[in-house]
């Protein structure tokens, strides 16, 4: 079948697994055409398999290299006729412990992928959103970019970042027709999480639960994205802990101090590796 005229499009960045994946599925399901983007080719392929024939294309793409953002967004633009309604500025990384063991290389390659990569797809994609009538871009924060987090300082920083860009862009981009929105997710049951923890018998997610974090399902994320593009509110907080947080953090600042440092030790043991999608 291939893109129809007149189809909404979506471009989505980790594409290949986790929050990326499960925006394509929901997309795909409303009658989007669904750019997948990703550095993983295997996963791509099994993205690709779960939405409708015909209803995607798939793009390799390091987002830490520029020159393939342009030809991925190139070829996505050639599929599409020139379309973009949204991008999906989502592929990110997670790494904990505390700052001063982490190595210099984890560091720059966090900064790289969750800001840097960031900004260099809002750029490469900006002059086809401008000539989509009623375009947004859509980055995935973190409720880690409400309050930063022991042990995921680092992490903290770059969602920190990216909620200003969509709150910057939100104002800069008004002038060309491109919305500016942000999700910001808590803990999300996606495959980090669900791994067995270094040095222990339980996994991610069960050690997260035992210190009272909320892990939700990834099928929140479909509908959470949809609002959030099709809504008037910059940011989404996605489920209850988001929202209670950014709730606290404004009205309760020091209960929110007093109970992160009683999490701080489970997020960043959770947060010793690292995935394409990982919120």
């Amino acid at each position: 079948m291939g893109y129809q005229s007149g189809q909404k499009t979506i471009f989505i960045t980790g594409g290949a697994s986790g929050l990326g994946r499960e925006v394509g599925r929901y997309f795909a399901d409303k009658g989007w055409f669904v750019g997948i983007a990703d550095v993983n080719e295997k996963g791509m392929t099994e993205t690709a398999s779960l939405l409708p024939e015909g209803q995607s294309s798939v793009h390799r793409l390091d987002v830490t290299d520029r020159a393939q953002w342009k030809q991925a967004v190139s070829a996505f633009g050639e599929v599409t006729g020139g379309n973009m309604h949204v991008l999906f500025n989502n592929a990110g990384i997670g790494e904990g412990g505390p700052i001063q063991e982490m190595t210099d290389e984890a560091i720059d390659r966090m900064i790289a992928i969750n800001l840097t990569g960031v900004i260099s797809g809002t750029r490469a994609c900006f002059e086809m959103l401008k000539s989509t009538p009623d375009s947004c871009v859509l980055y995935t924060a973190s409720a880690a970019g409400i309050y930063g987090v022991a042990d995921l300082s680092v992490y903290s920083a770059t969602k920190f970042a990216v909620r200003g860009l969509a709150e910057s862009h939100d104002i800069e981009f008004r002038k060309y027709g491109i919305k500016s929105r942000s999700l910001m997710p808590g803990f999300i049951d996606t495959n980090i999480i669900s791994e067995v923890v270094e040095g222990t018998n339980q996994s991610g997610k069960e050690r997260l639960e035992a210190a009272g974090v909320m892990v939700s399902p990834v099928s929140i994320i479909g509908p959470a994205a949809w609002q959030a593009v099709h809504g008037d509110k910059v940011h989404t907080p996605v489920k209850k802990m988001a929202k209670q947080l950014a709730f606290a953090a404004r009205w309760m600042p020091g209960r929110v101090r007093k109970q992160s440092v009683s999490l701080a030790s489970n997020l960043g043991d959770v947060l010793a590796g690292e995935e394409d999608n990982k919120r």
